[in-house]
C-alpha cells in the first residue's frame, strides 16, 4: 500500500473553521511519540527510508503503539511512499527486538494531531514540538499509476478546499524538520 501526502505549514484557527464549513468530520485527537531508529547496515537518512516506534493515546485515553516502515519517496509530485504499519502490544520489547538486531533509537518526535475526514481523504493538523504547526491530507492507493493518480488529485482538491496552495508542500519529514531545527540552534 502507498500514502499519498501533502503536508504544508499553516496556522490551526483558520483551517480548523474550513473544516467545519466544508463538512468536514472530526475523528480525534491524540498525543503521539515518534522513536525513529537507525538501521546498522545503511544510513537511512541517505536511503530517504524510516523505521520508528509510535506511541499514541487519544482523546478517550486509548493507547496504542505501531511499527512502521517507510519506503523512499517514489515523486516529486507529493510525499509518495511505500508504508507498512502494525499494530503491537508491547513498545518495550519491540525495542528490544529492533535493538538487539543493531537498530539504534537516533531520534523522537512528538506531537500533538487533530484528525477529520473530508472527501475520502484524512485531513491532519499537527503542532509538532519544535517545529510548528502544519496540515496533512493524505490517502491510501494501490501501486497502480491510475490509482496514485487519483489519490494525489483528490489529496489536491481537499487542499485547495480548506484554502491552502498544494504547491507550498513541504516534502521534508518532521524528523528532518526537527533535526535541522536543532542545527540551526
Amino acid at each position: 500500500m502507498y500514502e499519498v501526502e501533502l503536508k504544508v505549514s499553516a496556522e490551526h484557527a483558520v483551517v480548523r473553521d474550513t473544516l467545519k464549513r466544508v463538512g468536514a468530520s472530526h475523528i480525534e485527537s491524540v498525543q503521539q511519540e515518534d522513536t525513529y531508529y537507525d538501521a546498522p547496515d545503511r544510513e537511512f537518512v541517505e536511503t530517504d527510508e524510516a523505521l520508528r516506534i509510535r506511541r499514541e493515546t487519544t482523546d478517550g485515553g486509548t493507547n496504542r503503539t505501531a511499527v512502521t516502515y517507510k519506503g523512499p519517496l517514489v515523486e516529486e509530485a507529493s510525499k509518495t511512499r511505500e508504508e507498512a504499519e502494525t499494530y503491537i502490544e508491547d513498545d518495550e520489547a519491540m525495542h528490544a527486538v529492533l535493538t538487539g538486531l543493531g537498530y539504534e533509537a537516533a531520534a523522537t518526535v512528538t506531537k500533538t494531531r487533530e484528525r477529520y475526514t473530508l472527501d475520502d481523504c484524512t485531513v491532519t493538523l499537527d503542532t509538532v514540538e519544535g517545529v510548528g504547526e502544519f496540515v496533512e491530507v493524505e490517502r491510501d492507493a494501490k501501486d497502480t499509476e491510475q490509482a496514485l493518480s487519483a489519490a494525489r488529485a483528490d489529496t489536491i482538491d481537499v487542499l485547495e478546499q480548506l484554502g491552502l496552495d498544494h504547491d507550498d508542500q513541504i516534502r521534508t519529514s518532521y524528523l528532518d524538520l526537527l533535526l535541522s531545527e536543532g542545527d540551526s540552534s
